[in-house]
């Protein structure tokens, strides 16, 4: 049996107290349509520029364990010809990487995916694992419609392939994320949301313990158990909290180290008053803490707008939000400091 205490200490020194990550894994296309909403040129030079402010912020170590790449910044390099994931690692914040390749209808389920890039994952995780990546993440997706969405159908495939993904990367000697996120759009209410979150993580963990996943060398990134945007009803940061935590006691292995949470599509300061309301409940079998993209990175951009004038000022927001954030991981979140 493979010995994966290296891959233990990789999880632990991740899920460090009062540190989380960021998810700057964003594709070519999601990107140029972020900086295009910003009157930004949608340009390879221009993408990496804003990378390179990102992984340069001063400070940002403080509040980040790790940095999840995509396959362009993984390779892309500084102005001064270093590569981002050595300059990640120089600040001691690990490097990690997005290896699935998106998703794809599921054959005869109409409005579910399944998701791709199994086939190539062994060759794909040789090499970063020399360009430096230590961990990965791979994401599952779950549309709620009604009481029809999602099937078993959809859960049990996107399982089988999560479980899959989770056993290669373990072999290449690097943490899996796994990140099955249940869609906050549509109109289910936070009841439908708890029902399909737990129906989702109880298939999948039955699957990793199928397929001999060794839990503790995993991260689990997982939606808030939230209604969906369209509810009529917004749902306080305190019943967030209560179905969240109520959902992971009843479908997370107590095992798997730590929980991540995706922010999802919530608004930069709900995401964060949501995190801290299920950090003010108190201690948990798993550490948790934020892997956000969008609520950390959206007013970083609309700071930027891709002037050279403005990237101290966008580092000191992005510093800000990662700040904001650790804090409300440990449950010391203070809305008024959040102007």
């Amino acid at each position: 049996m493979q010995n994966n205490s290296a891959l233990y200490e990789i999880a632990r020194a991740l899920l460090v107290s009062g540190k989380g990550l960021l998810a700057a894994d964003e594709s070519e296309k999601t990107m140029f349509s972020h900086l295009k909403d910003v009157g930004v040129a949608e340009t390879d030079a221009m993408q990496r520029t804003y990378r390179e402010m990102l992984f340069t912020a001063p400070g940002i170590e403080e509040y980040l364990s790790g940095v999840i790449l995509y396959d362009s910044s993984m390779r892309d390099k500084t102005t001064d010809g270093i590569a981002f994931p050595d300059v990640l690692a120089s600040r001691g914040i690990i490097p990690g990487i997005k290896v699935d390749l998106g998703t794809v209808p599921l054959d005869g389920f109409p409005g579910e995916v399944v998701t791709n890039g199994l086939d190539t994952l062994p060759q794909r995780l040789a090499e970063y694992y020399e360009q430096g990546a230590r961990f990965t993440k791979w994401r599952a997706v779950f549309t709620i419609d009604g009481d029809t969405l999602p099937t078993d159908a959809c859960i049990t495939a996107n399982a089988f392939l999560l479980a899959r993904y989770a056993a290669l990367v373990q072999a290449a000697r690097m943490v899996p994320i796994i990140e099955p996120e249940v869609i906050m759009h549509g109109s289910h209410s936070l009841a439908r949301a708890e029902e399909v979150t737990m129906r989702v993580l109880q298939l999948t963990f039955a699957t990793m313990r199928e397929f001999h996943v060794d839990l503790q060398g995993l991260i689990l990134k997982s939606s808030m158990v939230l209604a969906s945007d369209g509810f009529p009803i917004p749902t306080a940061p305190s019943e967030v909290a209560d179905a969240t935590l109520r959902t992971f006691h009843l479908s997370v292995p107590h095992e798997v180290p730590g929980i991540v949470f995706l922010s999802g599509g919530q608004a930069t300061k709900r995401s964060t008053e949501n995190l801290d309301a299920i950090a003010k409940m108190g201690a948990q079998p798993w550490k948790i803490t934020f892997s956000y993209s969008r609520a950390i990175e959206e007013p970083v951009l609309a700071t930027w707008k891709g002037e050279e004038a403005n990237v101290e000022k966008a580092q000191k927001v992005l510093l800000a939000r990662c700040k904001h954030n650790s804090l409300a991981a440990q449950g010391r979140y203070v809305p008024q400091d959040d102007a």
